[in-house]
């Protein structure tokens, strides 16, 4: 073998080194952010009213997208304007109706599956905790 072919060895070897280098923060980011596709749903608790919300999360290309869904507001699918998600929480704003909800995302023993989002609803002034199951619609 003559020293051309292991200099174009050693070159090919570099590129894919630099290649997989440079790609791994693509596949960390993946990883690091949970599958919360589909409808969460669970019910606020005001004084001696209960009132049920759903949140529908789905992909618009790249961004996470929701939707707000509460039959006793007489809101069917509201689309929040900003949707935050880690490892650990969840955001959503919806600022036509003043509401925040932030939630603590609580996973399996194996930690593959998100079960359950233990939050906080804020709207104007008030403050509600909340706890989110999946669902698959939500209920009316």
């Amino acid at each position: 073998m003559t020293a051309r072919w292991h200099t174009m060895r050693a070159m090919q070897r570099l590129r894919i080194f630099i290649l997989s280098f440079l790609l791994l923060p693509l596949c960390v980011l993946a990883a690091d952010e949970p599958v919360l596709l589909g409808t969460w749903e669970g019910t606020l608790v005001m004084g001696r009213e209960d009132m049920t919300l759903a949140f529908t999360f789905a992909r618009n290309g790249e961004a996470l997208t929701a939707a707000f869904t509460s039959s006793a507001m007489g809101i069917f699918g509201m689309p929040a304007d900003t949707v935050r998600v880690d490892a650990k929480r969840v955001i959503v704003r919806i600022a036509r109706l003043d509401m925040e909800f932030n939630g603590s995302l609580r996973y399996a023993d194996d930690g593959s599956t998100v079960l359950r989002i233990d939050g906080d609803y804020f709207q104007q002034s008030e403050m509600v905790p909340i706890v989110l199951l999946p669902v698959d619609a939500p209920g009316l």
